[in-house]
């Protein structure tokens, strides 16, 4: 388990026992303007103070400081500040429901922690037949470059990108959603439980807005994801007919040219409904925002991150 992961991420869940707590952190937040952004717009690593408290979302507050009335409004959702923990709207943060393809925010985390850029990967009958949202023209039999794949999980949401990460970490799916479990525990994130890589089987694989504030942290922390989750767009050698995979990011505020968006990934079953995990950055601010079970993701990020910096310097 990375350190920097973990003093870093906004280890919501820890702070809400059982996702229905919201105690108050033992000690103060460390102010914004100590933790320097690096170009992948996380924090710079720095070595770990033992006594120091993990940075964790304020739930305790009373009145939330950006107030946006919605006719339909989201199932939940969780306006914040990505290096504070403030919050700044919310709605149920800690209600338990399905999260789609976000699911895959894990799985890319635990591929960018656990295998190098230049690992290949075998493309199985498995991968190639897996349902849903798909890369497609994945090689069946073939070794294909691990960065591309993971570009294929987080731009268009792949599944059978998913399957055949899964795979080549784990072995089997099977001990790779262990291994997402597991990690979900390492990062406090008691409302999260995980059925598969990809988030297609909605049995069983749920999380709440608290908890998926944390991983967007921790995602963003990792500079290798954090460059891809902000690309609208990707050209990438692949061993297919004509020699390179095309990718377009699902992300509704990358497609506007939404200012300052850094990412982070979408969702969509019919069970969940329509989900977003965003965050953009401007004048130095990073602020996160979780959508799940919106009418319209892009619409309403839109008008929460407007008045979120409208109404702050």
């Amino acid at each position: 388990m990375r350190p920097t992961v973990i003093a870093g991420a906004l280890a919501a869940a820890a702070a809400l026992a059982g996702c229905g707590s919201t105690s108050a952190p033992s000690a103060p937040a460390r102010p914004a303007a100590a933790v320097p952004l690096q170009v992948a717009n996380g924090p710079i690593a720095a070595p770990r103070d033992p006594g120091a408290v993990p940075l964790r979302l304020r739930l305790t507050a009373t009145a939330d400081p950006v107030r946006v009335r919605f006719r339909h409004p989201p199932r939940s959702g969780l306006l914040f500040d990505l290096d504070t923990g403030r919050v700044l709207w919310r709605r149920a943060p800690v209600r338990i429901v399905p999260i789609a393809s976000l699911t895959k925010m894990m799985t890319a985390l635990l591929v960018a922690e656990g295998a190098p850029p230049d690992r290949r990967v075998m493309i199985t009958r498995a991968a190639v037949n897996t349902a849903g949202s798909k890369v497609g023209l994945l090689p069946k039999g073939k070794r294909v470059p691990l960065e591309a794949l993971l570009f294929g999980l987080l731009l268009p949401s792949g599944n059978d990108a998913a399957t055949a990460l899964a795979q080549n970490l784990g072995g089997t799916v099977g001990r790779f959603v262990a291994r997402m479990n597991q990690r979900a525990r390492d990062l406090g994130l008691s409302c999260t439980r995980f059925s598969s890589p990809s988030g297609i089987v909605d049995a069983g694989n749920h999380s709440c807005a608290a908890d998926l504030a944390a991983l967007a942290r921790a995602m963003l922390d990792e500079p290798r994801l954090a460059r891809i989750v902000r690309r609208r767009r990707a050209v990438l050698r692949f061993p297919i007919k004509g020699g390179h995979l095309e990718l377009y990011n699902n992300n509704p505020l990358l497609r506007i040219g939404y200012a300052g968006t850094i990412g982070v990934k979408t969702g969509y079953t019919s069970a969940a409904g329509h989900c977003l995990v965003a965050a953009v950055r401007r004048r130095g601010r990073r602020l996160g925002l979780v959508l799940l079970g919106s009418p319209d993701t892009g619409r309403q990020a839109r008008r929460l991150f407007d008045r979120a910096f409208a109404s702050q310097p």
